[in-house]
């Protein structure tokens, strides 16, 4: 990538991350063009040059937001922590966005998800699926994820509370939840497991 290229892509990374946080602080309604182009240091005219309407810069946010976040778990997963760490780590960045994202962005989000054919499908089969694959078996290998549970016993509970998550009903209901869905996934609903 030429130094051109890596100008403009780093503007285009400054556009995504300056309207993804105005989304997660004030919906998508209530931001402008010009606040995002403000947040991220360029004129109105340069975001239209890189996206050719706000819709269309919203649906690119949320490939951005996917992507990070895909990337963000790749790492964890990858990473030199111990299993409990990793898992606090999950849970606490859950539940830090649960309490950050507005409620129109998640929304948003959600009715993007469940989609057919959208974005998160393709990456949720090739990535998500095998890192916490890998995870689980990491958690087994430690000694702290039972392992008399099969790969697919688990995979059936994530795909049972993707399928749900689908549903708009569900979905709004759920993201005040979001800790307790995870405690309850990570840790059981039985008391005293978590220590």
């Amino acid at each position: 990538m030429d130094g051109f290229q890596r100008r403009r892509e780093q503007k285009k990374q400054a556009i995504l991350l300056a309207a993804l946080t105005l989304f997660m602080k004030n919906g998508i309604q209530k931001v402008s063009i010009a606040e995002i182009a403000k947040e991220a240091g360029v004129s109105q005219v340069t975001i239209y040059n890189y996206f050719e309407s706000k819709h269309q810069l919203t649906y690119d946010v949320f490939v951005y937001y996917i992507e990070t976040a895909s990337s963000q778990f790749e790492e964890l997963v990858h990473s030199d922590l111990p299993f409990p760490d990793k898992i606090r780590m999950i849970m606490f960045s859950k539940k830090e966005v649960a309490q950050q994202i507005h409620e129109e962005f998640y929304q948003y989000l959600m009715k993007q998800y469940s989609t057919e054919g959208n974005v998160f499908e393709n990456l949720y089969e090739e990535k998500v699926v095998p890192y916490f694959s890998q995870l689980i078996q990491e958690g087994k290998d430690q000694g702290y994820v039972d392992e008399s549970l099969s790969e697919d016993s688990i995979r059936f509970y994530l795909e049972m509370l993707r399928t749900y998550m689908e549903n708009e009903e569900n979905y709004t209901k759920a993201l005040p939840l979001t800790e307790d869905i995870n405690k309850i996934f990570f840790y059981g609903i039985m008391k005293g497991k978590q220590e």
